[in-house]
Parts: structure tokens; C-alpha cells; sequence
């Protein structure tokens, strides 16, 4: 089982701006060209994560995270398909943890923010009492949401598990990554948003797997408490 990280590009040093800028006072035209450079390398939040992990409207409620409609491209490998491959391999046994599926980070010339999106095998369905700041909406065995982070848990029963009559137990999580900091913003906003993008990866892993009936999972995010 491998673990992908994508890695967001190192920005151009203080030093090297300073340079480029001493370098345009003499120059017509100067200060175009790297703009339009930086808007090309940006992605729209559908085309992250291998292109089917991101719906419409999680992309939309990426915007409600990160406060941009423009991100980064993640690394070719981070991909629910190939999480979806080490997840079938790390079978039957639990992880005791999770990896990556994908990072998602502002473009350059955004403010910076950065998601990390999840996945782990857990021994069975959810018990305990969620922590005060989790809702608890009706998606899957159990779906959390907070207003800087969202976890969806599924039963997927699938051929893809050779030789097994019980079911895969999937966790899917979206967080915000970094320091921790208080939530900025409309709080219902925002864990609706975290809940709309857990879900829309946890859909596309539970088809990547061939779930029976997509692991319980709606088509559409249900965004009422349980």
C-alpha cells in the first residue's frame, strides 16, 4: 500500500520577485505575462483529485471553504482511483489510520488553503459519541460534520474483495490542513460545505469500488441532522 501526497510548487523567493521587478522599470509590456502564466497552471475544483472525486456541486462548496474558484493541480497519482486500489489491498485489516487521497490547495496568487482529503479501513460501523462540535447528518453508516472538517463512513460490499463475505468499512475524511485557527465565516455554511465534498469523494470511492447500491450513499449530499 502506497501512500500519494501531492505537493503544492514551491513559490518564486522574495529575492527573485525583487529582480524580476528592478528588471521591468525599463521594459514596455513588463508585468502581463506571469498573471496569465499562473491563471493557466490553475484548475477548476472539478478537475481535482483525478476528475471524478470533485461534482459541480462540491466544487461549489469548495469555494464556500477556501473562498476561491481556483486551485492548484494535484499530482497526477492522487487519485481515488489509486486509492481505491490500496484500499483493496490494505484488506480485510483496518489501517489504524488514514492516507491520502489528495491535497487541494488555493492557486498561486489566491489566498492560501489547503484541504486534505482521506481515506482509511476501520473494523466496523461507528460507536461512541461524536465529539460537541460534530452534526451527524444520514449519509452512509455515519456522516460528521464541522465547520473545518467532514467525515463519511460507508459498508461496501464489492467483487473487488476477493474471498470475503464481509463488508469493507470506509472512512472518507475532508479537513482544513495546517495550524489549527478558528473557523472564518458562516459556520452552518461551512460544515455544510466540508459535509457536500466528504460526501462527493465518498460517492466516487464507493463506484470506484463497485459498492453494492454505492455503499448506502445518496446520490445527493442530504445535508439535514439526523
Amino acid at each position: 500500500m502506497r501512500t500519494v501526497i501531492s505537493r503544492r510548487p514551491v513559490p518564486v523567493g522574495l529575492l527573485a520577485t525583487a529582480v524580476a521587478g528592478l528588471l521591468c522599470l525599463g521594459a514596455t509590456g513588463c508585468g502581463g505575462d506571469g498573471d496569465e502564466e499562473a491563471a493557466d497552471k490553475a484548475v477548476a475544483g472539478t478537475q481535482l483529485c483525478g476528475g471524478d472525486a470533485v461534482s459541480a456541486q462540491a466544487s461549489k462548496a469548495l469555494k464556500v471553504i477556501t473562498g476561491s474558484s481556483r486551485f492548484g493541480t494535484t499530482a497526477e497519482k492522487s487519485t481515488v482511483a489509486r486509492a481505491a486500489t490500496d484500499l483493496v489491498e490494505a484488506f480485510p485489516i483496518a489501517t489504524g489510520g488514514r492516507d491520502d487521497v489528495c491535497r487541494i490547495y488555493t492557486a498561486d496568487g489566491t489566498p492560501d488553503f489547503a484541504i486534505r482529503v482521506t481515506w482509511g479501513l476501520v473494523d466496523g460501523p461507528p460507536t461512541g459519541t461524536p465529539a460537541p462540535d460534530f452534526t451527524v447528518l444520514k449519509m452512509g453508516e455515519r456522516t460528521l460534520a464541522a465547520a473545518n472538517r467532514a467525515s463519511v463512513r460507508f459498508a461496501c460490499r464489492s467483487d473487488r474483495f476477493p474471498n470475503s463475505t464481509n463488508a469493507a468499512h470506509v472512512a472518507i475524511g475532508v479537513e482544513r490542513w495546517g495550524m489549527p485557527r478558528e473557523p472564518e465565516g458562516d459556520v452552518e455554511a461551512l460544515k455544510d460545505a466540508y459535509a457536500t465534498v466528504a460526501h462527493s469523494v465518498s460517492l466516487a470511492m464507493a463506484k470506484e469500488l463497485g459498492c453494492e447500491k454505492n455503499g448506502g450513499l445518496p446520490a445527493r449530499p442530504v445535508l439535514d441532522p439526523a
